[in-house]
């Protein structure tokens, strides 16, 4: 008797890290297939999280809440099983980003106060490649910095948005005060500053300090991407390294020479 006729389960635990391992690193069709699914079912876990705070008074909402803390588990598991060294992945900021939110959607009540910080599932989709390995495989590639930017910046104002509606806003529950809270948000990160809603206290004018720091921080990041890219994605076709400086003749990584197209500027 074989080894491998010893061991059914164990074989089975492999066949299916192979297979979950093609469906989320693949670029055969059925993986990139699979790939767009998930995809699209995080943006409308994504979209969940920014109307929680409209729809956390709905009687369905636990039941909404439970069902999205099923399916983020089952996806980081399933990711865990298609990595070859999961304790190394479990390490990632991007992993313990997920399984926070996942404790935040398991016990919705005592971390109820931390649940702004779930938008930050976009951040770690962002970080973790998989929102732009459909586009790093054609001439739309160029465009992933300038929209990393934005995401960055549309993750920070969705954060200041729900710890300021947390903090802030809160005893006016409904639409009319996460409206405001957005609403002061993008008038404070922009530097406007109408006036009309303010903070009060010393906390408050702290918030507002950071949220305008942060907030021209990421501003000047997005239009350094959307006027020069600090680097082209260009794979070297010797090591792989995806990301070169525009000017790079040589590979950073192995030496190899490169032929980054250049558009004539």
């Amino acid at each position: 008797m074989t080894a491998e006729s010893k061991n059914p389960a164990d074989n089975r635990l492999s066949r299916l890290r192979r297979r979950l391992h093609f469906l989320y690193h693949s670029r055969a069709r059925p993986a990139r297939i699979f790939q767009a699914c998930v995809i699209v079912v995080d943006l409308a876990i994504i979209a969940f999280f920014v109307a929680t705070p409209v729809l956390r008074d709905a009687a369905a909402f636990l039941w909404l809440d439970y069902a999205v803390a099923i399916i983020l588990a089952a996806d980081i598991v399933a990711r865990a099983l298609s990595e070859p060294r999961i304790l190394a992945w479990l390490k990632q900021p991007t992993v313990i980003v997920d399984i926070f939110i996942l404790a935040t959607l398991l016990f919705p009540h005592s971390l109820a106060n931390l649940g702004f910080l779930r938008i930050l599932r976009l951040w770690s989709l962002s970080r973790s490649g998989q929102l732009w390995r459909p586009i790093r495989s054609n001439r739309f590639a160029r465009w992933e910095q300038p929209l990393g930017a934005v995401l960055n910046l549309v993750t920070f104002l969705l954060v200041a948005t729900g710890f300021i509606y947390t903090f802030f806003f809160r005893h006016n529950p409904g639409i009319d005060g996460y409206i405001d809270a957005l609403y002061f948000t993008v008038a404070t990160v922009t530097t406007t500053g109408f006036g009309d809603i303010t903070l009060a206290g010393p906390w408050g004018k702290l918030t507002s300090i950071v949220t305008m720091i942060c907030g021209i921080s990421l501003f000047v990041r997005l239009a350094q991407a959307i006027v020069r890219p600090s680097k082209v994605y260009h794979p070297c076709p010797r090591c792989a390294l995806q990301w070169h400086d525009q000017d790079a003749v040589h590979c950073k990584a192995c030496g190899q020479i490169l032929a980054i197209p250049d558009e004539g500027t």
